[in-house]
């Protein structure tokens, strides 16, 4: 009986086995990550052979290094706010990236620079990119860890006291780049009162309306993503970014060729092929 039993398992397994180890429905999702895969690597390799591989200007970014030597020559501080939310948001992290590349310039010029914070691990991180920063620039010695300072943990206390400061100080340079609410335009309407340059970023589209309407260059979703390789031009950074854009490029291209075999009425088949992603 237990012998029979095991054979009856056994040969259902082997029946199942395709089935389990290999979705032939699933042949589509295969082919688009082959692909996607294979332009970030050639694209990666072309990029560290030193092909010059087109970027699109962003403004907002080409706008930091003036900003910054701005206020030297004005002998004012920068300050910089990599959002208000925590570590574990991806537009902190692309703030906390691009504030790397902003220390280094300031440590260059030795223009002072105040990055306020709202989480002790956004605070931890910061200090640690900016003391990299200042050491890459050559400038150890001129480092100082109340650069990036714990402000407060509640959203408008945080603003309020960073508000004070653009008033007290008059810094001659904002950035703001992360994720912000409702305070985003408390903080760019008291920037813009104090006569500061302003630069922002931010993938949240309700805030994009103050950020443009407020600073003089704005950053608008997935630029924020892409600022650090924009500035860093290192060779993976830009595989990867130039990687996603070709495979944008190809979407594009299948909405718009599945939209033109729709309306003829012979889209069923195109419609299939991408039914089981």
């Amino acid at each position: 009986m237990l012998y029979d039993c095991a054979i009856v398992i056994a040969q259902e397994a082997v029946a199942q086995e395709p089935e389990r180890f290999f979705r032939y429905d699933r042949i589509n999702a295969m082919v688009l990550v082959l692909v996607f895969s294979s332009a970030i690597l050639l694209y990666t390799k072309w990029a560290k052979q030193g092909k010059p591989l087109f970027i699109r200007k962003i403004p907002g970014l080409d706008a930091v290094e003036e900003a910054v030597g701005r206020a030297t020559e004005m002998g004012r501080p920068v300050l910089f706010i990599p959002g208000i939310a925590e570590l574990d948001e991806i537009e902190t992290i692309a703030g906390i990236s691009i504030l790397g590349r902003v220390a280094k310039i300031t440590a260059q010029y030795d223009t002072p620079l105040n990055v306020p914070v709202r989480y002790p691990l956004v605070l931890a991180a910061g200090q640690e990119v900016v003391e990299q920063a200042y050491i890459e620039a050559g400038k150890k010695d001129s480092y100082n860890k109340d650069i990036v300072r714990y402000v407060a943990g509640e959203q408008f206390a945080f603003t309020a006291n960073v508000n004070g400061y653009m008033m007290r100080e008059r810094p001659a340079t904002n950035i703001y780049m992360g994720a912000f609410f409702a305070e985003s335009l408390l903080l760019a309407e008291t920037g813009n009162a104090a006569g500061s340059i302003q630069i922002a970023g931010t993938a949240r589209p309700e805030q994009l309306p103050f950020f443009i309407a407020a600073c003089d260059y704005t950053l608008m979703g997935e630029e924020l993503y892409a600022a650090s390789a924009y500035l860093s031009h290192e060779p993976v950074m830009l595989g990867g970014l130039k990687g996603q854009d070709f495979v944008k490029m190809l979407l594009i291209i299948a909405i718009i060729l599945g939209f033109i075999l729709v309306i003829t009425g012979s889209g069923d088949w195109y419609f299939n092929l991408f039914n089981s992603f």
